[in-house]
């Protein structure tokens, strides 16, 4: 069951909804009785290890390609701007 509070009490509560919420409830907040904002848990980032940061990176490298650019090239555009 989703709580559902008013704008004014909202922020009139506010740390007390922010507790309510980190203990993974979610909130309805409503504005002249019509929902208008949810106060939803953060879902906790999970840790990845440096080996699977690595794939990843090199994964997105995978399709880009510099297509015949040189590094001096980028720098020297860099340096206009």
């Amino acid at each position: 069951v989703m709580a559902e509070v008013s704008a004014y009490e909202a922020k009139t509560h506010f740390s007390q909804l922010l507790v309510r919420a980190e203990k993974g409830e979610r909130i309805v907040i409503t504005k002249h009785g019509r929902a208008v904002a949810e106060l939803v848990p953060l879902g906790r980032p999970q840790a990845r290890s440096f080996d699977e940061v690595l794939r990843s990176v090199a994964e997105i490298r995978k399709g880009n390609r510099l297509e015949g650019i040189s590094i001096r090239e980028l720098i020297d555009e860099g340096r206009r701007w």
